[in-house]
């Protein structure tokens, strides 16, 4: 499934002034798919951390 965000992220992962990125928006929307279907289109390695699934990842920001 191709989503619009598709062409927003490429943009991003070609500048030469990237910066980390942070996705935000509603509920069930795709944004997970998304990134997810990115990075496995375009990176050959992908790490997911879900901090709501795995509340002990927070212990590395505390």
């Amino acid at each position: 499934m191709y989503r619009k965000i598709m062409n927003f992220l490429e943009e991003w992962k070609e500048s030469n002034h990237r910066k980390p990125l942070i996705l935000q928006g509603a509920r069930q929307v795709g944004k997970t798919y998304s990134i997810l279907e990115f990075g496995r289109l375009h990176y050959e390695n992908v790490a997911y951390f879900n901090f709501e699934t795995n509340p002990k990842l927070n212990e590395t920001f505390e």
